[in-house]
């Protein structure tokens, strides 16, 4: 072993999304913390799309700031438009998403790590981790030896990643950085299994060869909330985006060349995501399709590239030109960094405990695209969840499990732990069962308490948390008021289709009619004029769906019956008589700690559900 380690508290391996994250809790809760990267350059590094949010996206980003997180605050303050997406739709599925300026954000979130007084930012490639008893040692490439009682690995795609664009291969990672080359190696030794995913990005265009006059201008939204309560004022838009459309040509061109495309013809062996295909595999798939949407998005303020979203391809570079000028308003377009598909290791996360520890190897936890996940949001949430983990080992106190009907982030972990994932797994509203209560605008107010007791939230966070609490028991007050039925009122009815009642009503009861909402009485009673515009949307939603959100709270409550079923963590599934063998099988490598996870391991029926509950409750009664 290697003299004069320097020993920490924890090490976080990777500087990604989810490495800031786990780093800063981490260091925000008191623990002298190393974060090791490859390079300084990638710290946060938006490598694909240059945004933050979207759809479930969005909730995520709400939900890692209102536990204490950063990603929201960078995403504000880095922002170049803002809008909310599924606007016409109900606030279960609405989504902020912001385009945000590339290298801002990367130089905003260094700098806030940087001034972390208990967080130690270095560059480095971690070459093994080694273990001597209840030790940890990470060693790099150049011999240097470190100490820690945990360790949270985050290292991305940068896992014997190659860059792929047609027949050329380089062992390197996004955008041209390093990769980590000796690392999956030493994860292996030390039991954990690897599995081989994709994913892929567009290319990048110069804004003065693009012919924006045929295109269609997508501006973003004004007076509109922010990710952050920590965000003062509005967030300001500074750019445009624009549509366009892929033509008949452009899917000539790719039908002609699949031989040469290597996510179809099998040169590509790692699994990409379903959810976000190349266009060589969405014109394959959607052979009907005469066009597919394209956006235009600025990717900085001070570079003239522009990112061409949905245009993924791993397609030799020569056919990226000529597929790039069959699309409409860029039959000129200067290309200056090419499309490419990228190949890396990432772990079979059913290895895992729901806090993202290793089930095999105390101390050691897991967060990011190396649990097999896609995305920056889904990135950062397992991160915060990670260090915070990671932070409460250090302390020997009980970790935290976030439910489904907790979080968002709560359904994504819970997702890969129980059921693993066979392809990069995004997060989508429709995978959450209790997606009316998971909304963004309540995050704070499922988890800001949660954070401030693992002892994350800041005071001035908290003393926030606690103001807007009380503001939303005004206006609710406000609400209880007696209105008169009068003609203001008699024309806001008539105006919205409604009858009018025949006593005096409280605003409250008027909000429960179907087409009158807080905003609409606002108009004629100027109620809340000084109000933040936040606050009443939380209001009006709390309101006008208070009906079905006291049913998902039923609902809820049904579900917690199993999952406050406790299994003990030995418990010997392969000698239960009752059970089939594939779900002593399924059981005993996933080890649920509940009665409620194990009913959702794919492979385990109700019937052994019911069999494996009577015999937990019974081993708990024997045991009182």
């Amino acid at each position: 072993m290697a003299k004069n380690i320097e020993k920490f508290d924890s090490i976080v391996i990777g500087a990604g999304h989810a490495g800031c994250e786990a780093a800063l809790a981490l260091a925000r809760t008191n623990n002298k913390t190393l974060l090791l990267t490859i390079s300084l350059d990638a710290i946060a590094f938006l490598a694909c799309n240059p945004s933050i949010g979207g759809t479930a996206k969005g909730q995520l980003v709400a939900e890692v700031d209102a536990l204490g997180g950063e990603m929201g605050i960078i995403a504000d303050k880095t922002a170049l438009q803002i809008r909310m997406l599924n606007r016409g739709k109900g606030p279960a599925v609405q989504s902020l998403r912001v385009q945000s300026d590339k290298n801002a954000y990367h130089s905003e979130m260094k700098k806030v790590l940087e001034n972390e007084p208990n967080l130690f930012v270095r560059q480095g490639e971690v070459a093994s981790v080694t273990m001597d008893k209840d030790k940890k040692f990470v060693t790099t490439t150049l011999g240097l030896t470190y100490q820690a009682k945990s360790i949270v690995f985050a290292t991305g795609v940068y896992l014997k990643s190659d860059v792929i664009i047609g027949q050329s291969r380089e062992h390197i990672g996004p955008n041209g950085f390093k990769n980590s080359s000796k690392l999956s190696e030493s994860l292996e030794n030390l039991g954990i299994k690897l599995l081989r995913f994709k994913t892929g990005t567009p290319v990048r265009l110069h804004a003065r060869s693009v012919d924006f006059s045929k295109m269609e201008l997508q501006k973003g939204e004004e007076d509109i909330l922010s990710f952050s309560n920590m965000t003062e004022g509005k967030v300001e838009n500074k750019a445009v985006c624009h549509l366009t459309y892929t033509t008949p040509k452009t899917h000539e061109i790719i039908r002609k060349n699949l031989d040469k495309a290597p996510a179809i013809s099998g040169e590509i062996k790692g699994i990409g995501p379903r959810y976000c295909p190349s266009i060589e595999t969405k014109v394959v798939r959607f052979a009907d399709r005469e066009r597919h949407q394209l956006f235009l998005e600025p990717e900085a303020l001070d570079t003239q590239e522009l990112y061409l979203q949905g245009f993924s391809t791993s397609m030799p570079a020569d056919l990226q030109k000529d597929m790039v000028h069959s699309v409409i308003g860029l039959e000129k377009a200067e290309i200056m960094r090419d499309a490419y598909a990228i190949e890396y290791d990432c772990i079979e996360p059913t290895q895992l405990k729901p806090t993202l520890e290793l089930k095999s190897i105390s101390g050691l936890f897991f967060a990011g695209q190396i649990n097999g996940t896609s995305g920056y949001e889904e990135a950062a949430a397992q991160g915060i969840i990670a260090g915070i983990n990671a932070s409460l080992f250090n302390k020997n106190k009980p970790q935290l499990i976030l439910k489904r009907s907790d979080a968002y982030i709560g359904v994504l972990i819970d997702d890969i732990v129980t059921k693993g994932t066979n392809e990069p797994y995004r997060m989508m509203t429709s995978r959450a069962e209790y997606r009316l209560w998971l909304r963004q605008d309540n995050a704070d107010v499922r988890l800001t308490e949660i954070g401030r007791k693992v002892g994350l939230v800041s005071d001035e966070r908290y003393k926030k948390y606690q103001e807007k609490c009380k503001k939303i028991e005004k206006i609710v007050e406000k609400l209880h008021q007696k209105v008169k039925i009068d003609e203001k009122l008699q024309k806001l009815f008539e105006e919205n289709g409604e009858n009018l009642p025949k006593e005096n009503q409280t605003f409250l009861s008027l909000m429960r009619r179907t087409n009158i909402d807080i905003f609409k009485l606002n108009d004629v009673y100027h109620l809340f004029d000084e109000t933040d515009k936040r606050l009443l949307e939380t209001v009006n939603t709390k309101i006008k769906y208070e009906g079905y959100l006291k049913q998902q709270q039923e609902d809820i409550d049904k579900m917690l019956a199993n999952e406050n079923v406790l299994i003990p963590e030995n418990f010997d599934y392969m000698s239960v008589k009752g059970l089939r063998e594939e779900a002593k099988e399924k059981l005993s490598q996933i080890k649920p700690i509940s009665i409620g996870q194990a009913s959702r391991i794919s492979g385990v029926s109700p019937a052994d559900i019911s069999v494996l509950s009577i015999l937990v409750k019974r081993a708990k009664n024997q045991k009182k």
